[in-house]
């Protein structure tokens, strides 16, 4: 145990020591979540108030008096730059129009038919011709599908008043009327834009953070010939293993703090920024998930440091480790990035039984408040068991001077 202690406080020093290593591990993740979070928030706000200030570019074809007036009383009159063309006018710059719609230069055009009027007057019943309106606009623009959208409102305001002039009353269409409830769980609806992006972020940065390490732990010190002068000193090499793995996940795990609270605190401060839009809102975590989310990163962060640590004790130099660390990094990010699109169907057991993929389950399941004990316990259980067998692996290879030293 003595030995092992020694191990850990080199690998503490080693770590601790040099000031670029605590830059990248604890202050610039901080730095970094806060910058970009509060970049995108600034960003959407901004572009969010620029489509809401614009004033839609719009040409309306051959007006009715109804139309106007539904335009005026729908709001869309006053705040739009609104030209009213006949049929003529129209045929003779229909072409100028379309391209300006298609480059950005005008919101819409709507056109009524000709007839609209007439056509509507002279209606029926079934099979009478139903006079037509016809909307171009652009969704590749969000100015025009911010214009289309609103005179969707407009539209609708006027088939109500057409539909009062051709029925008088109303009530005669209404067959039932709806009333609709919103019975919503608060916490989930606050954290649901983090829940999705937090497990995806926290495992990718959690993988970066221990490779960053583990490597140069393991493979940088066998290349630099400091490994070597260790197994031949009178010291169990298990120890060194076991002493250079707690380190390593100890300072894995002090990082990934500083991840997981800047990155909570980060995405709460676009979602401000944002106005509360997008599944943002006040957005807290109970003791019992602080809990939860501090025990399940400390276990992933011990997997992830012994991952690396086997493989890169088994090459030669930084840059083989490197190159078999790669493919389990591309299954970290595929297993988190499963998360991004899960359904609404509760979790089973089974699921959070799969490493890296449960866990990141675990995580997103934790900032909603619906990780159950028993899948905390199999998640959490079937990680820490899979980083011990992992260790007791790491052993082996330093007992074998054929892989320590021939490598």
């Amino acid at each position: 145990m003595r030995n092992i202690l020694l191990v850990l406080k080199k690998e503490l020093y080693r770590v601790f020591s040099d000031k670029k290593l605590i830059i990248s591990l604890f202050i610039l993740p901080a730095v970094l979540m806060f910058g970009l979070y509060g970049l995108i928030g600034m960003l959407e706000r901004n572009m969010s108030e620029d489509i809401e200030t614009h004033v839609p570019v719009t040409y309306i074809v051959n007006a009715t008096d109804g139309l106007k007036a539904a335009a005026a009383a729908a709001g869309f009159a006053q705040n739009a730059s609104i030209d009213y063309l006949s049929e003529e006018a129209f045929l003779t710059m229909e072409g100028r129009l379309t391209e300006d719609l298609r480059e950005g230069f005008a919101d819409l055009i709507v056109v009524l038919d000709a007839d609209f009027e007439d056509v509507f007057s002279a209606y029926q019943g079934q099979g009478d011709k139903i006079p037509g309106i016809q909307i171009l606009f652009n969704s590749a623009e969000n100015y025009s599908q911010q214009a289309y959208a609103v005179f969707s409102g407009v539209l609708e305001t006027y088939r109500m008043m057409l539909l009062q002039e051709r029925l008088g009353n109303l009530e005669q269409i209404v067959v039932f009327e709806q009333k609709d409830t919103e019975i919503v769980k608060e916490a989930k609806a606050n954290s649901r834009f983090i829940a999705t992006m937090f497990p995806y972020m926290i495992m990718i940065m959690l993988f970066s953070g221990a490779m960053s390490i583990s490597v140069d732990a393991f493979a940088g010190e066998k290349e630099r010939g400091t490994l070597a002068s260790m197994l031949i000193a009178p010291v169990k090499r298990t120890d060194i293993a076991a002493g250079k793995v707690i380190a390593l996940a100890i300072i894995a795990a002090l990082s990934s703090v500083v991840y997981a609270v800047s990155m909570i605190l980060a995405m709460t401060m676009m979602g401000n920024a944002m106005g509360g839009e997008g599944g943002f809102g006040g957005v807290s975590f109970s003791a019992g998930q602080i809990l939860e989310l501090g025990l399940m990163l400390i276990v992933v962060d011990y997997l992830f440091v012994a991952v690396i640590a086997v493989l890169s004790s088994v090459s030669k130099d930084v840059k083989s480790a490197s190159t078999l660390v790669t493919p389990v990094y591309m299954v970290v990010l595929a297993c988190a990035l499963m998360t991004m699109f899960s359904g609404g169907a509760k979790n089973s057991l089974t699921r959070y039984a799969i490493p890296l993929y449960g866990n990141a389950l675990a995580l997103q399941d934790i900032c909603t408040g619906e990780l159950s004990a028993a899948g905390f316990l199999v998640s959490f259980g079937v990680t820490a068991l899979l980083a011990a067998a992992l260790t007791a692996l790491l052993a082996r290879i330093f007992d074998s001077d054929k892989l320590m030293f021939n490598a």
